[in-house]
């Protein structure tokens, strides 16, 4: 097993919630109407007068302890020992929804063909010769402000940052 493990980072006082990320996403997935495997929330905070609106981009974390892994029945769940990216085997899900369910962030996604889909980091976009590049995925590649990045860290700092960002989601 890796020691560093890739994972997502979000700078929510960098987002400005153009959702450059989401689109970018979903141009390059091409997913059906209604599939998202990035979306941009919105959490109000504070109260009057001083309300303030807090952005939050949101995808698989790729988690240091996933969830989903443990509430999948079929085993359609995976987290790669190399570099920590959890993939789904859609022709093995079972459309439960269970990882829905399990999931903090509740990321994975459902189309019409009922099997769970949900970000893999674009895997199929690296080349390197440790199935990686320097070639970020679309969602941080496309981000103005670099509020979203990427990058290798141990678990505890990928938990430490999975934290943060559920701390930010709208009860």
């Amino acid at each position: 097993m890796n020691e560093l493990e890739w994972g997502f980072e979000f700078a929510p006082e960098n987002c400005i919630q153009c959702k450059a990320c989401a689109s970018a996403c979903k141009s390059w997935r091409e997913t059906e109407p209604g599939v998202n495997l990035r979306t941009v929330l919105r959490r109000w905070a504070g109260s009057y007068p001083d309300v303030r609106s807090v952005p939050v981009s949101v995808s698989c974390m790729h988690c240091a302890d996933p969830a989903c892994i443990r509430a999948c029945p079929a085993e359609a769940i995976r987290k790669r020992d190399s570099d920590g990216i959890v993939l789904v085997d859609r022709e093995a899900c079972v459309g439960c929804r269970l990882c829905f369910s399990a999931c903090p962030f509740k990321v994975p996604q459902f189309g019409s063909d009922g099997r769970m889909q949900k970000c893999d980091l674009c895997t199929d976009i690296r080349t390197g010769p440790d199935g990686l590049s320097l070639i970020p995925p679309p969602c941080v590649g496309n981000c103005p402000t670099h509020a979203l990045g990427w990058k290798r860290m141990g678990r505890a700092e990928k938990a430490k940052r999975e934290a943060d960002l559920k701390a930010l989601l709208p009860e």
